[in-house]
């Protein structure tokens, strides 16, 4: 019962917002740093986001620093990803992951979602 399930993607305009949401339904890396990366077509995956347990350590890539913002509803144990300004560079499919710290290293989360795919039109 190990599992993240994103949810929140979909078509958008430039410019405009999306809320991605990001479920522990498992309840298996309750303690556990979360982040979100994405990948688009022809480039290899990317660090976007992460955030410590409880939630108090926050890290950003540079492109989305000032546009993004990550944050935890550990009652629920969700993780959201708040995408205002979104750009037509943003397109990509964005993953969900649980590990051991706040990184930028995708080698140090063991656990992923199954992605969900986000477009952002010019």
């Amino acid at each position: 019962q190990v599992q993240l399930v994103e949810s929140g993607g979909g078509l958008v305009q430039a410019g405009g917002s999306l809320r991605l949401s990001c479920a522990d339904s498992g309840r298996a890396f309750t303690t556990s740093a979360k982040g979100w990366f994405r990948q688009a077509p022809g480039k290899e995956r990317e660090f976007v986001a992460a955030i410590s347990w409880p939630g108090s350590t926050m890290y950003y890539a540079d492109s989305v620093q000032g546009r993004f913002t990550i944050s935890r509803d550990n009652a629920k144990n969700t993780v959201d990803l708040l995408m205002n300004s979104l750009k037509p560079e943003d397109t990509a499919v964005y993953y969900c992951a649980a590990g051991s710290g706040p990184t930028s290293d995708y080698r140090r989360y063991r656990a992923w979602g199954q992605g969900t795919q986000v477009t952002v039109s010019s």
